[in-house]
Parts: C-alpha cells; sequence; structure tokens
C-alpha cells in the first residue's frame, strides 16, 4: 500500500450535499464562498458533491412518493450530469479539490468521467460491496466515513483497501443528524489512530454548527482530515441543524488551525523548550550553597551544603549536586559552589536504559519480568550513542530471542557469525540494515534474514527496536571487521545488567 498520508493530512472538506437546493447557479455561489475561506487561511480545501444516479437509483414506483424518507430530497434536488460538471469547474477554478460521495457504480463513471481527484464513501454506503468493488477499480483515493460501523466492520475495510492497493483514509463519524455531543466519542480516533497507523484518520462532523470546541479536539486526538456540511442561506432557503453558513464555517476553519497550532510539537516530534520557558524555571531553582568554608581538593559531602534561592547563572543547582564532589578551589561559608557534576560511566548507563526504556513504552513492549539486558558498547561506555546497542535476552534454548534496542543515530559495526543464523523484525522505527555490503531500509513489520558468515551492521537515524530470532547464541560468536573490537575480550565490550 502506498503512503496515502501526505495526500489527505490537513485536508478541510466542505460538504455540500443537497444543499445547492437543485441549483447550479446557488450551488456556484457556495463553492465561491468556500474558496475565499480557503484563500483567506490557506489551507487544503476541497469541496464534496453528491452523485446518484436517480433514474436508477430510486426504485420506479417510488420515484413519485412523498412519503418515503429522502426521496423526494433526493428528486427535488436533481442536478444534471453536465450540470455538476459545472459545479466541478467552478470547484477548480476556485483552486480547491474536486470531491463527490457516490451512492451507485454509474455515479462512480461520472466521478471518473470528470476527472473527480478523491471519491468519498458514505457511511451508509460503506458495506455495499458492489460499490465498494467499483470504487476500488479506479485507483483514485479515497476517503471512508465510517459511521455507524463496529470495528470489525472497519478492519474488514482497511483489509479491502489494502488489498486492492489503494490509497484511502478513514473518518470517525457518527451519523446522526444533528449528532448529539454525548454520542460523538472522540476517544475512538485515538484507537483508529493507533490500530490503523499506516493511514490518515479524519473527523466527519454533524454536531451543532457554531461549537467549534468538537473540531479543535477531534484535532488534539489526531484527526488529520476535518469535515463539515455547508450551505448558503438565501431568501427562501434555510439551512438545516447540522450544516454551516460561510460564517460559520470561517470560524470553524480558524479553530481547528488554532488547535493544529496548539497540539503540534515544534522540533522535529520531539519536545521544543524556548529560551523563555528554561529562564522562566530556571528563575525559581535552588542554588547550592556552602555551610562551611572548604578548601580546594576537599570532597564535598551533602552535609557541607545547603539549598537555596536564588540559583546564579554558572552555579550549580539542587538537582545537578550529587555526593563525591572535590572542590577545585577554596570556598566560603554561605558562597555559591561553581563545580561540574562528574560524568561516571553509571551515570551514562542509566542514561541509556532511560532512554531505551522510554522507546520501548512507547512502542508498547512489554517485556515482563525473566529477561537480561547487555549494554555492547564496542569502544567504551562514553561512545555509546555512536556505537553499540541494547540487547534484551529473552529465551536461549535451541532457539533464541531478543530484542534490540538502537538509539536513534547509533551504529552498530560490520560482524558475522560462524554458528548463528539469524532473522530481524522489525517492529518500531526504522533500521538501515547491510549485508555483504547491500543495504536495506527495514519499515515495520519488514523482515531481514542474515546467514551464517554474512558480514552485516545495521543503524537507525530515529531509533529502532526490532526482534531478532535465531539458533542458539553462542558467546564468542561474533567475528568483527574492526581489530580494535575484535582484540577486546567480550567482557571489555559488554554490561550485563540482570534488571533495570
Amino acid at each position: 500500500m502506498n503512503d496515502s498520508k501526505s495526500i489527505f493530512n490537513d485536508l478541510f472538506i466542505f460538504e455540500m450535499a443537497n444543499n445547492h437546493q437543485g441549483s447550479v447557479e446557488h450551488g456556484i455561489d457556495i463553492v465561491k464562498a468556500m474558496g475565499r475561506i480557503a484563500r483567506k487561511y490557506n489551507i487544503k480545501a476541497a469541496v464534496k458533491l453528491q452523485y446518484r444516479n436517480l433514474d436508477t437509483f430510486v426504485h420506479p414506483d417510488y420515484k413519485d412518493k412523498a412519503d418515503v424518507n429522502h426521496i423526494p430530497r433526493f428528486m427535488s434536488t436533481r442536478l444534471s450530469y453536465e450540470q455538476f460538471t459545472q459545479m466541478v469547474a467552478a470547484i477548480r477554478d476556485e483552486g480547491m479539490i474536486a470531491m463527490s460521495t457516490p451512492f451507485d457504480e454509474d455515479s462512480v463513471e461520472w466521478c471518473m468521467d470528470q476527472g473527480i481527484d478523491i471519491i468519498k464513501i458514505a457511511s451508509c454506503s460503506a458495506l455495499d460491496w458492489p460499490l465498494l468493488v467499483k470504487a476500488a477499480e479506479t485507483q483514485k483515493p479515497i476517503i471512508v466515513s465510517t459511521g455507524g460501523k463496529t470495528l470489525s466492520d472497519i478492519d474488514k475495510l482497511f483489509n479491502f483497501f489494502t488489498h486492492k492497493g489503494c490509497e484511502f483514509a478513514f473518518l470517525h463519524c457518527v451519523a446522526e443528524y444533528p449528532a448529539p455531543m454525548e454520542h460523538l466519542q472522540l476517544d475512538f480516533i485515538d484507537r483508529m489512530n493507533r490500530r490503523y497507523p499506516e493511514i490518515t484518520i479524519g473527523y466527519s462532523g454533524h454536531e451543532e454548527p457554531n461549537d467549534n470546541t468538537v473540531p479543535m479536539l477531534a484535532v488534539a486526538k489526531g484527526a488529520g482530515i476535518l469535515e463539515r456540511h455547508v450551505g448558503l442561506p438565501a431568501e427562501k432557503i434555510t439551512l438545516n441543524a447540522y450544516s454551516m453558513n460561510p460564517e460559520q464555517a470561517d470560524r470553524w476553519v480558524k479553530a481547528i488551525l488554532d488547535a493544529k497550532t496548539i497540539c503540534t510539537t515544534k522540533k522535529d516530534n520531539n519536545k521544543y523548550i524556548s529560551q523563555d520557558e528554561m529562564d522562566s524555571l530556571n528563575s525559581l531553582m535552588r542554588g547550592v550553597f556552602l555551610k562551611r568554608a572548604i578548601k580546594k581538593g576537599e570532597p564535598i559531602g551533602r552535609e557541607d551544603v545547603f539549598f537555596a534561592m536564588p540559583c546564579g547563572e554558572k552555579q550549580m543547582n539542587s538537582g545537578e549536586f550529587t555526593e563525591g564532589l572535590i572542590a577545585g578551589k577554596d570556598y566560603e561559608a554561605n558562597e555559591e559552589l561553581h563545580e561540574k557534576r562528574k560524568i561516571t560511566e553509571i551515570g551514562l548507563v542509566r542514561s541509556v536504559i532511560h532512554d531505551a526504556k522510554g522507546m520501548l513504552y512507547e512502542a508498547g513492549i512489554a517485556l515482563g519480568n525473566d529477561f537480561e539486558v547487555e549494554l555492547s558498547h564496542h569502544y567504551g561506555m562514553q561512545h555509546f550513542r555512536q556505537t553499540g546497542a541494547v540487547i534484551i535476552s529473552i529465551i536461549n534454548r535451541e532457539y533464541c530471542k531478543k530484542l534490540l534496542v538502537i538509539l536513534p543515530g547509533q551504529k552498530h559495526p560490520v560482524h558475522a557469525h560462524k554458528v548463528k543464523e539469524e532473522t530481524f523484525q522489525l517492529l518500531y522505527g526504522d533500521l538501515q540494515v547491510n549485508i555483504e555490503g547491500k543495504e536495506r531500509n527495514l519499515k515495520p513489520g519488514d523482515i531481514q534474514t542474515i546467514l551464517r558468515g554474512e558480514k552485516h551492521s545495521f543503524t537507525s537515524v530515529r531509533g529502532a527496536i526490532f526482534e531478532e530470532v535465531s539458533t542458539t547464541h553462542v558467546i564468542s560468536d561474533s567475528y568483527y571487521e574492526d581489530s580494535k573490537i575484535r582484540n577486546l575480550d567480550p567482557i571489555e565490550r559488554k554490561t550485563i545488567l540482570k534488571k533495570w
């Protein structure tokens, strides 16, 4: 399946439905009103139409009946293929993406004839397999609303479109018009994002159009697509209870953009800490002061210091203090302590363990209680973050299972095994494996087998966790290309932890 996230992410959908009231002129007025909003906020916007071939979509015996739900509205707001073509041209003239929801197979043909950019499957059609097959055959990008669909239903849709090789996205949706707040269940967006991480998950809203709390919460939950019904009131046209007029749509877009600003991390998916924030916190920290006069070369213990505000710019703060400091100069009583915390191997090990555990937590990988941890530091712990690996041994019998944690930017040097054959499966992150000079970039789920005697190495840009399944692990069965590593006793390049 292609990576469809870039196609759908940050997409705003203005759904017109039947709000054109069967008038091309009124429909184009709605399109122009949405175009003004799209240009005002410089957003990726789409206008979505609805297509039905009413000659065949409605049973002939029911076309003129006024007591059957929806059919009178469909018949009274009918537009021809040629009229919809004018609407599509107007959407493109406004610089927006043309979308349509086809409700039958003929309407899918209309989408193809008109070059519709994205096909939308409505919640009511999400298990209409003849329609889904026809839509999938187009190989157009597809967005599916999941109102009224169970998790099992959504799994079927995910597998169907994946197997068809489609680019697709899901919208969480509650198919009530209008949808009451207590039924919205925005937490389900979280679950869909976890369950289908390869695709974009969005939100199609039908709540009261003046309340923009819901779309902001949807963004916070990870919605990458936002959709609302829109229309344009006129002298004889009143909008329904779930459609937005242009002023409401403007405020809806503004609220979503505000939510994105609030929620988006500012530093390559990591937490950005501004200098203002640092200065604010530093002004509240306690500094380390001497209780008594200390001579240069004397050890400084906890009983020799006290912690108090303010903390000077180069002064050691209370969080940095540790036992075993040696005074680098003479100090007077009540003087600021200006020493640097020593970097120790124990400190380096703890730092690595904390980072590795954090990656396992984020990946949702539980280890249980029966495992052994090996820090493989080929050039010493001080260089571990550049070269090495955290190796978690879980089983070692006739078969062996390990988990390897590779920190961001870390490399594991070229080596081979004479006894062991191993297979890697990437569980989390990115991994580049080099085997006999040939490099392969793995993504989560990918598998790579390394045969006995094959020289291999691996590295990661953002960090990786992968499973290694192999024949029995034998100590001293790793033969390194670098003689500096090769000449070390395994004890010199490994630290074993029974627990962390």
